[in-house]
């Protein structure tokens, strides 16, 4: 299968969020990346359930929630009801992931799991098996715009033989710095799904950007 292109809205014009939305509905992209983020976990306040509520009733495409928050277990039947399709917490804010991950499964929605840059892959594999999406974080979160940390390539591989070794389907999301200088180097070690923000939004013509990415 082709891999996927989940453009974020943080970079975004939210003045113009409606024809953003609209763009995306008619560009090539397959998801729409939704980071949630506390001023807590990480050090930024982006947006939460009011506007995913509001971003729901404009998208024609799933819905991939990315919570960079403390305590996420606390906020999954709301996010399931603004229309969450996949729900991904942080492996590092998750004291009882197992619990956290079935309990999304629970509500109908997939279930992710996020790493930060310095986390092993190896941590995922006691509950790999519960896991529909892993999102390596290939920039420091909490910022768009970062440079992308070249360490990630391996992290890629790592986790794609994890995957292979357990027959499992789990895709591989990469998530920061993300551009057409990378993108098929990317896909290339076995990533899936691939997340831009600035690159995407600060484009020229973001539409074709997207068709790009997706055709490399």
């Amino acid at each position: 299968m082709s891999h996927l292109i989940a453009p974020s809205l943080l970079a975004s014009d939210f003045a113009n969020l409606q024809k953003e939305c609209e763009m995306l509905n008619n560009s090539e992209a397959d998801w729409y990346h939704l980071d949630v983020m506390d001023g807590v976990f990480v050090p930024n306040i982006s947006f939460g359930i009011p506007v995913i509520e509001f971003i729901n009733k404009h998208t024609l495409k799933p819905l991939d929630v990315h919570l960079m928050i403390v305590q996420p277990e606390r906020y999954i039947t709301h996010f399931k009801n603004v229309g969450a399709n996949i729900l991904t917490v942080h492996i590092e804010a998750s004291t009882h992931l197992h619990r956290t991950l079935q309990a999304i499964k629970q509500e109908g929605m997939k279930a992710g799991v996020a790493l930060n840059p310095h986390t092993n892959v190896e941590q995922l594999e006691p509950t790999l098996e519960e896991i529909d999406l892993v999102c390596l974080m290939s920039v420091n979160p909490g910022f768009g715009g970062q440079a992308f940390i070249e360490g990630t390539y391996r992290k890629v591989e790592k986790l794609k033989s994890m995957i292979s070794k357990a027959g499992l389907e789990t895709k591989i999301e990469i998530d920061g710095g993300v551009t057409s200088a990378n993108a098929k180097q990317l896909v290339d070690a076995g990533a899936d799904v691939l997340v831009a923000g600035s690159f995407v939004f600060k484009a020229e013509n973001p539409s074709k950007t997207i068709a790009d990415l997706k055709n490399i």
